[in-house]
């Protein structure tokens, strides 16, 4: 099986999805086999009928994936709310049971999975009487490790350090830190100072807005994968 490794945020609508897209893109050009999941994602767009997952589709375009969305997302809601409300207007609540599955699935036929969170760290997938499914409960299901999504500016120092001390509190292991939408400034490189002092997160990534490229060369992200395997 493949090596794994879960991409969360310090928010929603910081670049997991674009950052993660990045990811599979540089280890795909440099040979290896990567592929994409996401456990439930909320707000697909209707078309011709059927739900198009657009983080899925946004992925697949960007690294040229040679595969089906609906392979890669387990669940798929047209509502743009959080998974669990989105699964109580909707129907389909999800289950562990069947995101390991599809996780495993995937992992099967790549080397390396880069496995998309929803929203910030402590999204809810599914809150019901019958089950409650966090974010968290996923990432130790897949016995994963994370990278955290922050963005450079204003505002990311509370964002990010939160987010780090909640992963500790939970005992999941973060890996490493990419800042996106990176303009460089005295201000950008203070967060990022003060969060690289306050924390003993590396700092593995700073993307500048619009790139077409992680930054990280495939043999860094390799042993990223290495070590969340341990």
């Amino acid at each position: 099986m493949g090596r794994g490794i879960f991409v969360t945020a310090t928010g929603t609508d910081i670049g997991k999805t674009y950052v993660t897209a990045l990811i599979i893109k540089k280890l795909c050009e440099a040979g290896y086999k990567a592929g994409y999941y996401k456990a439930a994602l909320s707000g697909a767009e209707r078309i011709d009928g059927e739900l198009l997952p657009g983080d899925a589709n946004y992925v697949k375009s960007i690294a040229k994936l040679d595969c089906y969305c609906s392979e890669m997302v387990s669940y798929v809601y047209e509502t743009a709310v959080s998974p669990h409300l989105a699964a109580k207007l909707e129907g389909n609540p999800a289950t562990l049971e069947k995101i390991i599955k599809d996780y495993k699935r995937q992992s099967i036929k790549y080397d390396y999975v880069v496995v998309e969170g929803s929203g910030g760290i402590i999204c809810p997938i599914r809150y019901d009487e019958e089950d409650k499914i966090f974010l968290e409960d996923i990432i130790k299901a897949l016995g994963l490790d994370v990278i955290i999504v922050a963005d450079a500016g204003l505002g990311t120092i509370n964002s990010t350090l939160l987010t780090i001390k909640y992963l500790e509190n939970r005992n999941i292991a973060a890996k490493g830190i990419v800042f996106n939408r990176c303009h460089g400034g005295i201000m950008e490189n203070d967060n990022i100072k003060m969060i690289s002092e306050l924390s003993d997160i590396p700092v593995i990534a700073l993307v500048e807005e619009g790139a077409c490229d992680i930054g990280i060369a495939a043999d860094k992200l390799k042993t990223i994968f290495e070590r969340a395997e341990k």
